[in-house]
């Protein structure tokens, strides 16, 4: 091998991880700055429990996904079965009664109130009053979240 066939490969291996660089940086989500939600503008999506308003999904300077809605269930309806997941989530009662289930316990609470789920922890939530309930739910993948 020859000093110019060095220099040509090396070149050619330079180009090639530019333009995969360039790539993975092309296909990265711009990463969300302060933003004000409004009600208003929120869309709502019927849902066969109640319905849903889609704030956001995505990335932050420190987080892999920052994904925010609110959930309104009609009485007596749950969301889901209660689950798990690696990611955190914070839930904030807007109205109405919910039962709170987390990790083997139950717990009624109302407007105001606020619901942490841990980490791979089993939780779910209920509406137990007689009227709709709303929540906003906060989620969030930090770099480093368990798969």
């Amino acid at each position: 091998m020859t000093r110019r066939d060095l220099v040509v490969a090396s070149l050619a291996s330079l180009v090639t991880l530019a333009a995969v660089a360039g790539a993975r940086v092309a296909a990265a989500p711009d990463v969300m700055r302060s933003t004000v939600f409004d009600w208003k503008d929120m869309k709502v999506s019927a849902t066969k429990t109640g319905d849903v308003r889609r704030i956001v999904a995505r990335p932050t300077a420190t987080l892999d996904e920052l994904e925010m809605h609110v959930t309104t269930l009609k009485a007596g309806e749950a969301a889901h079965a209660p689950h798990q997941h690696p990611d955190e989530e914070l839930m904030i009662v807007l109205q109405g009664t919910l039962e709170a289930f987390n990790d083997g316990a139950t717990k009624r609470i109302g407007a105001g109130s606020a619901i942490f789920q841990a980490s791979n922890e089993m939780h779910g939530v209920k509406n137990a009053g007689t009227d709709s309930a709303s929540y906003y739910v906060i989620r969030w993948k930090s770099p480093g979240t368990q798969k």
